[in-house]
Formats: structure tokens, sequence, C-alpha cells
């Protein structure tokens, strides 16, 4: 399974996986706290701890999106995302009650897994053309632009985290680490 290295789908695999659980266990640290507590602005870029949130549900349905308009949707794996409405702008909240939004969260980290998943090897050196919010063209290596992708959620993770401990509210750890998979340990060093 492993050879030489871990192979990129394996890698983007698995940062499905630690995306679905990390934000599984961010939600359920936020849902500690009052509707007002998550809504209040304290000054966070996306102002709050629903707005922070809400701005990676729609990072992601507009990278989603611009995945499912090219050769990348992986067997039909984001038709869904590709007929949804497309958010507006990078700060738009689409979910202002908690609840709603951890549902639509819930249902968008199942359809990231299943598509990494479903990613082949030979997809990731391919061009991948799209424009940005803001309507500029850009041409770049799909793994590299995936890699942003699930770098960019781990990003705004961290800012949430902090607002939780602001609060009192421990995430617990949140290191890829520990998704990786233990290997034995032969002729390991010591």
């Amino acid at each position: 399974m492993w050879g030489k290295g871990m192979a990129r789908q394996q890698q983007y695999a698995l940062m499905g996986r630690y995306n679905r659980d990390m934000n599984q266990r961010l939600y359920a640290a936020a849902a500690n706290l009052s509707e007002d507590q998550l809504a209040d602005n304290v000054g966070a870029f996306f102002q709050s701890i629903v707005g922070t949130l809400n701005h990676l549900y729609v990072a992601d349905i507009m990278w989603l999106q611009r995945f499912a308009k090219r050769q990348f949707a992986a067997a039909g794996c984001l038709a869904e995302i590709a007929v949804m409405a497309s958010p507006t702008s990078l700060n738009q909240v689409i979910y202002e009650d908690f609840d709603d939004l951890l549902r639509a969260r819930r249902a968008l980290d199942a359809q990231i897994c299943q598509w990494s998943e479903a990613l082949t090897e030979d997809c990731f050196d391919q061009p991948f053309v799209y424009k940005n919010s803001k309507g500029h063209d850009f041409c770049k290596p799909f793994g590299l632009v995936l890699q942003h992708f699930f770098n960019h959620q781990t990003h705004h993770r961290g800012q949430v985290t902090t607002l939780l401990s602001q609060q009192g509210v421990d995430v617990g750890v949140t290191d890829l680490l520990l998704w990786i998979e233990e290997l034995p340990l032969y002729g390991a060093a010591e």
C-alpha cells in the first residue's frame, strides 16, 4: 500500500477524512456555546465563530463548484454541489442558525470524502483553469490547488479553535498526525 511513499491520491483521501473529522470535532465543541456567543462579533476576520464557519462552507462550495466544472469531478461525485446556488461573496452568511450550518457541513464533508477517495493519481498534475471570486483567470496544477483547498480549511479551523479557546472551550488535539496510520517499527531509530 505505501511502497516508497504515500500516493497523492491517498494523501488527499486522508485530508478529506481529516477535514470531516476535525469539522465534527469543531462543531461539537462549538455546540457548547449559546447562539449569541456563536454569533457575537469578536473582531475576527469573519467577525464571529458562525461567520468563520460560514466562510469555510462558502469557500468549499466555491472551490468544489470550480472543480466540478472541469475534469476533476471524479465520476460525478460533485454533481449535487455543481447545481447548488453559488455563493455571492467569501463573507456570505448562508446559515445564521448553527444547527442548519452543522447539517449542511456534515453533508458537504461526506461529499468531500467521497470525492477525494474517487480522485485518481493522473489528475493531480493536470492544469486547472479557473476564475477566482473577483473574476481573475488562473491556470495552476490541480494537485497544488487541491492542497490549498485543504490547507485553507485547516487555517480557518485554527482561527475558530482560538475563538473557542477564548470562550473556555477546548477542541482537543487537532494535529493531522493522529490521522496518519501507524506503521510497524521495523528497524526504527530509537
